[in-house]
């Protein structure tokens, strides 16, 4: 995987190091295929341009919404370098490459290969496959932070996918023995007590919420850092980010409660939110064809009716693609 190497720490008057721009919404991109089920390499240039058009600092590639166990090695590679090239230009956005490589061998080695490429950051889903030991899980987690320090890591808690669990003590310990361990992802319905718990004290992780963002508001009021949702309909996240720290909650706090009835019925299942996420992308003109591999979700009827509600109740917040142009 062959780019320009990551960026350098930052001096005064330097582009920001990495690890200050993990924060805020962090969007999680989608991977577009054709209605055969090829990348559509096109399609995935534009959403990437799109979402940093949006004005976040940071994204991350692959996760559970790029259906990266469907992807091949090459074809992760290949988005990997695509993703790259739009960031490592750029001192004012950070690239966060997911390493879900359930063998520790090669999730070192995938690491140490999206560092050397220009990851300014990496995310790690610990292995969770056939039920490793805690103690295999920790020594994995240990030797991929080792080896890409001071790269800044984010570990992905996400127990109801992986099975995985860790306290807040283990994972405070591990920030504590490892300085680039920076922060946690937490994917749960209740994100905000685990959050504030790493948050505090003078071991304090940075938290980012997952899981669609359907408990942002309980995190906001807990001081997490970001949120990580998929990358199609950003400008809403980014809209209640902004409002939140600039002051007025009770707007935030509205406009949230708004997305609450679908994120609540989408979340119900992963590949129902992908399939839901990719048509809102299809309609606004940032991919070519809403196409999931197999095995995945078809909408049917109903619940394709209610995406399009959703894309009529929100429409004043988002922007269409055409052409390469944004309108509103």
């Amino acid at each position: 995987m062959a780019a320009p190497a990551p960026r350098e720490a930052a001096r005064p008057g330097a582009a920001p190091a990495a690890a200050e721009l993990l924060a805020g919404v962090m969007p999680v991109l989608e991977v577009p295929f054709t209605s055969e089920g090829a990348l559509d390499l096109d399609s995935f240039d534009r959403i990437v341009s799109h979402v940093l058009d949006t004005g976040v600092s940071a994204v991350m590639f692959p996760g559970f919404a790029s259906e990266f166990h469907k992807l091949s090695d090459a074809e992760r590679d290949l988005l990997t370098r695509r993703l790259l090239a739009h960031t490592v230009p750029r001192p004012d956005v950070a690239a966060v490459v997911s390493v879900p490589d359930h063998s520790t061998r090669l999730a070192v080695e995938r690491a140490t290969a999206a560092v050397a490429a220009g990851a300014d950051a990496l995310n790690l889903l610990p292995p969770h496959f056939l039920a490793p030991s805690p103690a295999e899980v920790h020594h994995h987690v240990q030797a991929v932070v080792t080896a890409v320090a001071p790269t800044p890591v984010i570990l992905q808690y996400a127990p109801a996918q992986t099975g995985s669990s860790f306290s807040p003590e283990t994972l405070t310990d591990l920030g504590r023995r490892h300085p680039n361990l920076v922060g946690v992802k937490i994917e749960t319905a209740l994100p905000g007590r685990l959050a504030q718990a790493l948050g505090t004290g003078p071991a304090a992780l940075r938290t980012f919420v997952g899981y669609a963002g359907l408990q942002l508001p309980d995190g906001l009021a807990r001081g997490v850092t970001g949120v990580q949702p998929g990358c199609s309909f950003t400008e809403i996240y980014q809209r209640i980010w902004t409002l939140w720290h600039s002051g007025d909650q009770s707007a935030a706090l509205a406009l949230h409660s708004r997305l609450v009835p679908y994120l609540a019925y989408w979340m119900q299942e992963v590949e129902l939110i992908i399939a839901v996420e990719k048509r809102v992308s299809v309609h606004r003109g940032l991919i070519d064809t809403g196409h999931c591999r197999r095995p995945g979700r078809r909408l049917d009827e109903q619940e394709a009716t209610v995406v399009d509600r959703f894309l009529s109740e929100f429409d004043a917040f988002l922007t269409t693609a055409r052409n390469g142009q944004e309108t509103t």
